[in-house]
């Protein structure tokens, strides 16, 4: 029976289908002692299986090829104290200018960044100093507003009093590590560590690709002695993977953008292993999802730049493409080979919920979110609504939910 053509007639719209009864003490403050020891749940077909992290190449296929996401976070949440004692919040979300974040963390001068403030009532025209460090380490980061930069964001730009100092040493220095929201609490000295991936390697994210927490140096190796292969992309985790859907109507929700960098080996690697790929975090799924809709751009004479090499939300919906994965990757490389480069950088808004038909994954490593999040659309579109099963079972057998919280395997 042929399948139905993906587009938006065939979508689920109800946000509220999505939803489900999250106990606050479900939710993970705190991770688990050792990453590889949290629990995991595999479902594959209708059946559930559970054990510890650690055991996960037992239940991987042989030659599954794994991809990562080794994006790194960054000390992104800066707290602003005022003289009259006003605390301003601003979160560093995308460079600006320059426009590059290796660069950006990199520059010795002025940068200008968008971000979120908090407490805006109290920061009207005047510049920010926060002071960091102590005696000849001390620097001086000063803040102004430059502008607006969409509905909720500002333009800020940043400079500060010691030329010897990067932007990223100075992030280093004065910022936190930006948890999640709803976590609720102070970040500590252990977060800086149990909040990054043990292989992440690349500045940029304010939010962690949670589903790599779990894994640790022995595991990799175990992994890497059953012949489970290993590709990294990266892309920079936004705060608006936080974002509720606030909208009744899917259609209402503006999805995210988000910066990734892929580079030729990497292609090559998943060209090589099309049909046995899993995506550790949902972050690589749409990662990977986005490349293949690039690729078959490209097929149609489509000819990218490094501005404009993007998706949109909807982008691949309404759009018939039985081009096999390895065909529109081909594409990409080519491509590459005639811009003479090594790395391809794009973007995505990319909003994956179900009746999206997948192109790139077999499997999905992914731990539990948030009621009516798109993470959750993103997993009710992989396993339908098998999701309810899984998310009531995980409920029932006292796993941990969120960022800090427990996995799964997915399969579908």
């Amino acid at each position: 029976m042929p399948e139905k053509r993906m587009n938006k007639k065939n979508l689920i719209t109800d946000i509220s289908q999505f939803n489900y009864n999250l106990p606050p003490e479900k939710i993970a403050f705190f991770p688990a002692a050792e990453r590889d020891e949290s629990k995991l749940l595999v479902r594959r077909g209708d059946g559930i299986t559970t054990d510890v992290f650690r055991n996960i190449g037992e239940y991987l296929d042989p030659g599954t090829l794994l991809v990562f996401n080794n994006t790194r976070v960054v000390r992104a949440r800066l707290l602003f104290r005022k003289v009259s004692g006003a605390v301003i919040e601003i979160l560093c979300l995308e460079p600006l200018n320059p426009r590059d974040y290796a660069e950006s963390f990199a520059s010795h001068g002025p940068v200008e960044w968008k971000c979120i403030a908090g407490n805006l009532k109290k920061w009207k025209k005047d510049n920010l100093s926060l002071a960091s460090g102590s005696g000849d380490e001390t620097v001086i980061l000063n803040a102004v507003r430059a502008g607006v930069e969409g509905d909720d964001a500002l333009r800020i730009r940043f400079s500060w009093d010691r030329s010897d100092l990067c932007f990223g040493q100075v992030l280093e220095m004065a910022g936190h590590i930006p948890l999640p929201p709803y976590i609720n609490r102070a970040d500590t000295k252990e977060d800086s560590v149990s909040y990054q991936t043990v292989y992440s390697s690349v500045d940029g994210s304010v939010a962690a690709p949670t589903a790599g927490l779990h894994f640790t140096p022995r595991l990799l190796s175990e992994l890497e002695d059953r012949s489970i292969g290993k590709a990294e992309i990266t892309l920079h985790v936004g705060a608006g993977t936080f974002k509720p859907v606030k909208a009744t109507n899917l259609y209402e929700h503006e999805m995210h953008r988000e910066h990734f960098v892929i580079s030729r080996r990497c292609l090559a690697d998943l060209k090589g292993n099309a049909g046995n790929i899993t995506a550790v975090g949902t972050t690589t799924v749409r990662t990977l999802e986005s490349l293949y809709w690039m690729g078959v751009r490209v097929l149609g004479g489509y000819l990218p730049s490094d501005e404009n090499f993007s998706i949109d939300q909807w982008e691949p919906y309404g759009k018939e493409s039985d081009i096999p994965a390895g065909l529109a990757l081909s594409a990409l490389e080519k491509a590459m080979d005639e811009a003479g480069t090594e790395y391809l950088n794009g973007s995505t808004s990319l909003i994956i919920v179900p009746g999206y038909r997948f192109r790139m994954i077999k499997g999905l490593i992914t731990n539990f979110h948030q009621p009516g999040s798109t993470l959750l659309l993103l997993v009710a579109a992989w396993t339908g609504e098998g999701w309810k099963d899984i998310y009531t079972f995980a409920l029932q057998n006292n796993f941990r939910f969120l960022s800090y919280g427990d996995s799964s395997l997915l399969y579908r």
